[in-house]
């Protein structure tokens, strides 16, 4: 069993993607992230983004890796038709069945159907998560240390990763407007979910910029949040903040399983130490921040 097996099972992993097998096969319905977190012995808090780091895919990842699996096995049986095998899995329609072969295995169920060797193949492929194909890099320099509670102003955007800029900068007019500009402390970024996993235009990011105090008023859509505050694992990268997700998945990966620490319900953060207007994307800095018991 390869290590990242090793930690998927310790953290409930495994049990939630037997429990998607168990209902796929029985055409159950399939539990939300909050029954899949219980399953896993998890707090829906991170279990999502836990999951991701673990297995290298979303559970919605999962259901289609497992529902294709599973179309491969029917199919090859002597009697099988397509539009069978797609109904027995889930899909709505063969044609639906024909779409996500296309796309995921570059073949259609006829020809997947007709030759053993291409779908044997694909179906060694699909057997394990994506995570258990990749290997870990370097050893992380992570650093557990207390962070003092410290409020930013805050705006909720949605679009895609890399017009984030917008945001920042109807905080930074309103900062000057208010004579706050000249005391910015803080930049900071919190993925509400993933830009690898969502069309561009349903990235949901919260924006915010750190005066040293909390305005007493706020015109909508803006608010204050408040960050830090207790122990957290923090990790420097380096490189584009496009990579952020990437490097908290190692963290979670890598670092976490033996660091002998949980994660507690609170934002994980990204404190970014660079402008990139600036800076050269290769040697932009920010500091990943995750919440720890």
């Amino acid at each position: 069993m390869s290590r990242i097996a090793q930690v998927r099972q310790r953290h409930g992993i495994d049990r939630v993607i037997a429990h998607l097998q168990t209902c796929l096969r029985a055409g159950e319905p399939l539990p939300d992230l909050e029954a899949l977190a219980a399953i896993a012995h998890q707090s829906p808090f991170h279990f999502h983004r836990l999951y991701r780091a673990l297995t290298g895919e979303t559970p919605g990842r999962t259901v289609a890796r497992l529902r294709l699996l599973q179309a491969l096995q029917l199919l090859g049986h002597a009697d099988s038709q397509v539009t069978g095998v797609a109904l027995a899995v889930g899909f709505e329609s063969p044609q639906a069945l024909a779409r996500a072969c296309r796309q995921a295995l570059d073949a259609t169920p006829s020809a997947l159907r007709d030759d053993a060797a291409l779908r044997e193949r694909w179906q060694q492929a699909l057997l394990l998560p994506a995570g258990d194909h990749a290997a870990d890099a370097v050893p992380l320099q992570v650093t557990v240390t207390t962070l003092e509670p410290f409020d930013v102003v805050a705006l909720r955007t949605q679009g895609a990763f890399d017009d984030l800029d917008q945001a920042f900068g109807e905080i930074y007019a309103w900062a000057a407007e208010q004579g706050l500009a000249g005391h910015l402390q803080q930049l900071v970024g919190i993925a509400l979910n993933d830009h690898r996993d969502v069309p561009a235009d349903a990235c949901l990011f919260d924006c915010g910029m750190g005066f040293g105090r909390a305005p007493a008023a706020l015109p909508a859509p803006l608010r204050v949040l408040t960050l830090g505050g207790g122990a957290h694992a923090v990790l420097r990268h380096v490189g584009s903040y496009a990579g952020l997700e990437a490097a908290t998945d190692a963290l979670l990966r890598q670092w976490l399983p033996d660091s002998g620490r949980a994660l507690r319900d609170a934002p994980v953060y990204y404190h970014y130490l660079d402008d990139p207007e600036n800076v050269p994307e290769a040697i932009l800095r920010a500091d990943i921040c995750v919440p720890l018991r």
